[in-house]
């Protein structure tokens, strides 16, 4: 016997419950926004970080390649040319390469991808592979981690320009660019989730696949954790 959906409200309260889980909470991610992280801390999360922004557009590509419904490609394309740029914009990449030359990396090294540790690969390509295999639906649900989003975005603006002032501050433009962008996307991405999935059946599958994706980003802290440590 089929069970009654949740109301639309109860369903998105169940989503934004899962921030309980966002790797805000992680204790490397703590130590980075607290002022602990030492600079060989901070330079492997940029560079490790890389890795997971290189792929952001190739996971939008793959939701476009498998959406037929036209009102939602021309949406969703914003997300592609917001990470590889587009006329003026240079976009996240290109930010997320100043961030790493503001920390004391130089882009070349980031770019060779030679620091990136096998747990972050493993778990951005479980993301990117889902992404290209699951219905364009789910991996528009999977993408509701930006719920929770702007909150660590603002915090590493409140808080890294006082914690670690040898950083240059216009090397933050990614966090600053995000908060806004990211409010933006998370309106469209919980709506289509919202309007698609109706059943009690699919409601529950949309928290299974929200929780993927912040095991994702859990599994690279943890990664980070083991090689560089968490500063107490």
């Amino acid at each position: 016997m089929s069970r009654t959906p949740w109301s639309r409200e109860e369903f998105e309260a169940r989503l934004r419950e899962k921030g309980a889980r966002y790797h805000i909470h992680h204790p490397f991610n703590v130590m980075l926004n607290s002022g602990r992280a030492t600079p060989e801390q901070i330079r492997g999360w940029v560079a490790n970080r890389f890795y997971y922004q290189i792929n952001i557009p190739i996971k939008d590509a793959a939701i476009l390649s498998n959406c037929p419904d036209r009102a939602v490609r021309r949406e969703w394309v914003q997300r592609i040319l917001d990470h590889d740029g587009y006329g003026d914009d240079p976009g996240g990449i290109e930010s997320w390469l100043r961030l790493a030359e503001a920390v004391g990396l130089s882009r070349e090294h980031v770019e060779s991808l030679t620091e990136v540790l096998p747990g972050v690969r493993f778990a951005v390509d479980a993301y990117v592979n889902f992404a290209r295999r699951a219905p364009w639906e789910e991996a528009v649900c999977a993408s509701l981690t930006e719920l929770f989003a702007p909150a660590i975005h603002q915090q590493r603006l409140a808080n890294w320009p006082e914690h670690y002032p040898w950083i240059d501050r216009e090397g933050l433009h990614y966090f600053r660019s995000r908060v806004s962008r990211a409010q933006r996307d998370v309106e469209f991405g919980l709506k289509v989730t919202l309007d698609r999935f109706v059943t009690r059946e699919a409601q529950e599958r949309a928290l299974e696949i929200l929780q993927f994706k912040l095991d994702v980003l859990w599994q690279m802290n943890d990664a980070l954790a083991q090689r560089y440590g968490v500063t107490t």
